[in-house]
């Protein structure tokens, strides 16, 4: 008798949902049927000479030998290191004494650097041409050994 006093929506939100498991269940059942090919072979693939992917295995007969001694792993004994000057110069753009910290513009490349005021040599203000050196901090590049340029 429960079901007797059951209005339209009800009946309504039950055959819908009956609908939707036997939906779900049916896809399942599909799913099982058609599995795709999970064999070693289906899952294979080769890289060609110009490293792209390939299904296909490359021609044995084509490959060229290549001598272990030949390949560098790391820079050439030879090659020309630059030196770069750890010294850079920058503007303070904006630096705030109560907490301790701001920021230069770099000029040689427009980065915008973190300081902290442990990191300073002498005292700075806004606007202060100054040399630093830039070092790696925990959120990133910070300037270290802040001047003033004089002149």
């Amino acid at each position: 008798m429960g079901r007797s006093q059951e209005t339209n929506k009800k009946k309504e939100v039950r055959s819908k949902k009956e609908k939707k498991k036997k939906e779900k269940a049916k896809k399942r059942e599909e799913r099982k049927d058609h599995k795709k090919g999970n064999s070693l072979d289906d899952m294979i693939a080769y890289v060609n000479e110009d490293g792209s992917l390939s299904d296909t295995p490359p021609d044995q007969e084509e490959k060229e030998e290549t001598n272990p001694e030949d390949i560098e792993v790391s820079v050439p004994k030879g090659a020309p290191q630059e030196e770069a000057d750890p010294i850079h110069k920058g503007t303070v753009t904006f630096y705030n004494e109560s907490k301790g910290f701001g920021f230069i513009r770099d000029s040689e490349n427009g980065q915008s650097i973190f300081f902290h005021v442990s990191g300073l040599m002498e005292e700075v203000s806004e606007g202060n041409a100054v040399n630093f050196e830039i070092i790696q901090g925990k959120k990133g590049p910070n300037a270290n050994n802040v001047k003033v340029i004089r002149g």
